[in-house]
């Protein structure tokens, strides 16, 4: 494929003609787009690469083989991993209706990408009957899709936020809940009972998402297994692995390697 980056949104709204939107792209260099948001919902997918997605609640991974449902309205904001090539398909907000109400990422169906590719070199002009019946497929896919998990969510609490903005740029500190508590100015107990309240994970199992979520994208970045388990604060390799292996059933290096799983564990 050519490396053409993704070019602009299309500016889709109840007067357009249009249901759906494809496009599709690549490019050599990281790509870093800021913080927006547009009426149309947004399907996001990785072909090679890596693309973290990040809004209010908190940032999503999509590896290749993934994609993640932006719905309208939703600010956020998207980085690649270095190169990357993938695709995006925009929904017009009134065919949204009964697609996810919540970002999610998914596992893009083989139908979904023949799909997309498809959409991808139409004209631009009012969909064809035959056409409008594709667009139709791509958003039963979309619906029919479940939450593949590749997320990690942010509390609301302030004084939360304190803790989860400084793990997330550095998830191999590697102070204790104690010490945690004391940066958020509350009890090692609050702390505890409100992680799990925010965010539906313990303070423990936060963190760790948030350092097997940095992995993906340093395995990508072709980091080596031991070096991604020391830099994240594990121990030895042998427990990075077995947290990788039980989150996203599959090793690192397997995942380096492109080899990713339909769920995680």
């Amino acid at each position: 494929m050519p490396h053409i980056p993704l070019p602009a949104a299309p500016a889709l709204d109840d007067s357009d003609p249009r249901l759906i939107f494809a496009l599709r792209g690549a490019q050599e260099e990281e790509r870093i787009t800021g913080s927006h948001r547009h009426g149309h919902g947004q399907l996001f997918g990785a072909d090679t690469g890596l693309v973290t997605v990040g809004t209010r609640h908190g940032q999503w991974v999509v590896p290749a083989t993934h994609a993640v449902w932006v719905p309208p309205h939703e600010e956020h904001s998207m980085r690649s991993h270095g190169p990357f090539s993938g695709w995006s398909l925009y929904v017009a907000e009134p065919a949204c209706a009964a697609l996810p109400a919540t970002l999610r990422t998914l596992k893009a169906s083989a139908l979904l990408r023949a799909a997309v590719d498809r959409a991808a070199a139409w004209p631009d002009a009012p969909l064809a009957e035959a056409q409008t019946r594709l667009a139709g497929v791509m958003l039963d896919e979309i619906t029919a899709s479940r939450d593949d998990g590749f997320g990690l969510p942010m509390p609301r609490d302030a004084r939360l936020l304190r803790v989860t903005r400084r793990l997330a740029a550095n998830p191999g500190n590697r102070r204790s809940l104690d010490e945690w508590a004391a940066v958020a100015a509350v009890s090692p107990r609050t702390l505890s009972r409100r992680f799990v309240e925010e965010t539906g994970f313990s303070f423990s199992q936060w963190r760790q998402r948030a350092r097997l979520m940095r992995a993906v994208e340093l395995l990508v970045a072709n980091q080596a297994v031991t070096t991604v388990a020391l830099d994240l604060g594990y121990d030895d390799v042998s427990a990075f692995i077995a947290a990788f292996r039980r989150v996203f059933r599959v090793t690192p290096a397997r995942f380096a390697a492109g080899d990713v799983p339909m769920k995680q564990g």
